[in-house]
């Protein structure tokens, strides 16, 4: 087992701790007076392909927040420049509710990405609720012989052939640069992709050996056998999966991601706009079929207020920050 000088420095929030029925009995009374609602379509930005976690979530809810508005709300995969192009065209929308953005933590370290000129999408979004969230995993191809984190490791130390790492968005790529420096595999290759669904059909003809993603688009795969998840990266077993460890339980506890999956609007977006966004989450994830969607691809419904929700994003993005100054992006 190696340590690591990288994990946080204060304990996860009390909100981080609360289960998710919780989180959502907690929602503020505000939020069921909250009376607005579009009067026209909404469109709700993925900037990624489709098939990945960040498109099932959206899919997931879109529906059921069209039968609550009355008004469809179209999903928009927009796909390129690590999720930057998408989110800009968010940054840059009217903040009136009609444009939305679904993120993961990725974007918090943009701003630190090469060729994307220190643009910081969180200076021009507002946060408004995480919708949904699981931990990240440790995914194999199921035709490695490897069985733990640790087999895979010592695998690729003696590999005729150099490990090679798919990255579908930045955080993952800070988290193989660190894997590679800390488990001793100077060799291994990255391999960066525009979304998830690419990556898991790599994964599973072995062109691309791993990847630390989601377990949303992994777990199919998982059951049906073609992929391994060796671990996942929460503080405790994720409930899609009991039967296997989480990553401090593998000897490796500074490998530690949750992924959220994160409402955000253009910068200036009223309050009153906001509170009425979370009042209409907050009814859709209760519908048995969104609990069974999100369910299914291993995630939690966690509808939160703004303010926690940043304070969320904000605690992510100091923990990245100090990641990123070890590892570059390059």
């Amino acid at each position: 087992m190696f340590d690591s000088p990288f994990r946080p420095k204060r304990p996860p929030s009390a909100c981080a701790l609360l289960p998710a029925a919780v989180l959502l009995a907690l929602a503020p009374p505000a939020f069921a007076q909250a009376s607005w609602h579009p009067d026209r379509p909404v469109t709700l930005v993925v900037p990624y392909s489709a098939g990945g976690g960040t498109d099932a979530t959206a899919r997931a809810v879109s529906k059921q927040l069209g039968v609550i508005w009355k008004q469809p709300v179209v999903v928009e995969n927009v796909p390129g420049a690590d999720g930057l192009i998408g989110t800009r065209r968010v940054m840059e929308a009217k903040p009136d509710g009609y444009t939305l953005l679904l993120q993961v933590p990725s974007i918090v370290v943009t701003k630190y990405t090469p060729g994307l000129k220190g643009v910081d999408p969180l200076a021009r979004l507002e946060p408004v609720t995480a919708v949904s969230q699981s931990p990240a995993a440790v995914v194999v191809s199921a035709k490695l012989p490897v069985k733990t984190f640790g087999e895979f490791i010592r695998y690729c130390k003696t590999a005729a052939q150099p490990c090679s790492l798919g990255t579908g968005e930045a955080t993952a790529r800070v988290s193989a640069k660190q894997l590679a420096a800390e488990a001793g595999l100077p060799n291994l290759i990255v391999v960066n992709y525009r979304g998830t669904g690419a990556i898991v059909t790599d994964m599973i003809a072995n062109n691309v050996n791993m990847a630390f993603t989601g377990i949303t688009a992994a777990l199919p795969h998982y059951k049906s056998g073609a992929l391994k998840i060796l671990a996942t990266q929460g503080s405790k077993r994720a409930a899609a999966l009991p039967e296997v460890p989480t990553t401090a339980e593998a000897g490796y506890p500074q490998f530690r991601s949750v992924t959220w999956f994160g409402l955000f609007a253009p910068k200036g977006t009223p309050p009153a706009v906001t509170q009425g966004i979370v009042a209409a989450l907050h009814e859709a994830v209760k519908d048995a079929d969104v609990q069974q969607t999100i369910a299914s691809a291993g995630a939690e419904p966690v509808v939160n207020a703004p303010a926690a929700f940043a304070a969320q994003v904000r605690e992510d993005s100091e923990r990245m920050a100090a990641l990123v100054k070890l590892y570059p992006l390059d």
